[in-house]
């Protein structure tokens, strides 16, 4: 079953400006799916999954594009970057928009040669798991999300009921195309104890292939089972503060080690690294005059400045971290952190599925208050906080208060919380139900 992505639009569109297309995301997100589905009749397919088409993508790259000339989509790029630099010099050779179609998982290898080979021909877009509104087949048209009245208008018309029990079986289900798509199981006929559930037997393989195709090109891992303790480490952690040391303690590593495993998490596109507010735009104290710089310096030095680590997809992290259903890990020690992950991995994807990119952050101060996430738009900076809660409660009124210090503009803010209704909590500010997003 096929279901209509956000990506296919601004896919499209880039199509018609730039002359090369690069779409990655993490394995299993539905990227080969979605563009054989956009494919026209005259554009090629090839994989590099293939090993004789990969030999000679690798040993003879001229006579590879001879034989598959443009248009076409090459899906695996990433096992034969041999091909970007003649992909480069056949582009340029043409005023044709849309002629390389490319479709991969990045390594480290693909990034320095996309940053250094294809730059200014090249559009890269991300591609992730699939949104609340994709798996539901809601409307897609919404723009990226701002917690205003004008945003949340169409989301709200087009369907946001609020199904706690239906929220985090979607949560323990993970994004992924092959299990978000898939009918939940039926409680009632579980499998026998030989035969694992589906879910279980997918994660497993999908942890084997992701360890053998993505973080061994990336890495020497002399150890598998001290990776996936650090793995699951981090899913431990979701939604917490950056802690290297202990995630170091937690795989019997080094730090080092810890520090370069965590790159190849953030490459491969399982995990976020949020930062603290105040942490993506550095150059604009540099532009204030002395007196803004000495205010800047003195905000800063209240703010915490370590980033917030977030898995993208909850399903993974859920079966790393061991919870055997949606009831108990609702009802388990991660069931804040994996609702406030969700909202991240939602909010994320309603700006990259759109190619945007959202300057997003996190506030915290010294003296412990926090919001959850800062979206800083045309100057402005839109507040939204997650509460694990039903019932709205009065305090959360409070939430702006801790951002009068800043000096900025702060424009309208919302609490994400179970509560099927959007409820007015102050000027300026909603609490909104998650499935909002």
């Amino acid at each position: 079953m096929f279901l209509p992505r956000t990506m296919s639009e601004c896919w499209m569109e880039a199509g018609r400006q730039f002359p090369i297309l690069f779409l990655t995301g993490p394995r299993q997100a539905g990227k080969t799916t979605l563009l054989r589905r956009l494919c026209s009749s005259d554009r090629r397919y090839v994989s590099l999954d293939d090993v004789s088409i990969r030999t000679l993508a690798r040993d003879d790259p001229p006579l590879f594009l001879q034989r598959f000339s443009p248009p076409v989509l090459i899906d695996e790029i990433q096992y034969a970057p041999q091909l970007l630099p003649l992909i480069k010099t056949t582009a340029a050779g043409s005023d044709k928009p849309g002629l390389f179609w490319l479709a991969g998982s990045l390594d480290f290898q693909m990034v320095n040669a996309i940053s250094h080979t294809l730059a200014g021909q090249v559009a890269v877009l991300n591609l992730f798991g699939l949104s609340r509104r994709e798996r539901a087949g809601l409307d897609l048209s919404p723009l990226p999300f701002l917690p205003t009245a004008e945003a949340l208008q169409p989301r709200l018309a087009t369907g946001c009921d609020c199904d706690v029990d239906k929220l985090y079986q979607d949560i323990f289900q993970g994004s992924l195309p092959a299990l978000a798509a898939a009918q939940p199981p039926d409680p009632i006929q579980s499998p026998g104890p030989d035969q694992p559930p589906a879910r279980e037997a997918f994660y497993s393989a999908y942890l084997q292939t992701y360890l053998q195709r993505d973080v061994r090109p990336m890495t020497r891992i002399a150890d598998e089972a001290a990776f996936v303790r650090f793995l699951t480490a981090c899913a431990a952690r979701t939604a917490r503060p950056l802690n290297l040391s202990e995630l170091a303690r937690d795989a019997d590593v080094s730090v080092n080690t810890a520090k370069s495993w965590l790159l190849v998490l953030q490459v491969s596109s399982q995990v976020y690294l949020l930062p603290p507010y105040g942490a993506l735009s550095p150059a604009r104290s540099n532009q204030a005059k002395s007196q803004a710089k000495t205010q800047a310096k003195s905000r800063a030095s209240r703010l915490a400045r370590t980033p917030k680590l977030y898995f993208l997809d909850t399903g993974l992290c859920s079966y790393l971290t061991r919870w055997s259903s949606p009831q108990t890990l609702a009802a388990g020690a991660l069931a804040g952190p994996i609702l406030e992950t969700y909202v991240l991995g939602e909010l994320l994807k309603s700006w990259w599925h759109r190619g945007r990119q959202p300057s997003l952050s996190y506030y915290r101060d010294k003296a412990g208050r926090e919001i959850d996430f800062l979206i800083d738009h045309d100057q402005r900076i839109y507040p939204m906080e997650v509460k694990r809660a039903v019932q709205v409660r009065r305090e959360w009124a409070h939430l702006l208060e801790p951002l009068a210090f800043l000096g900025r503009d702060i424009a309208e803010g919302c609490v994400f919380c179970l509560h099927p209704q959007i409820l007015p909590l102050a000027d300026r500010l909603h609490a909104v139900p998650v499935t909002a997003i």
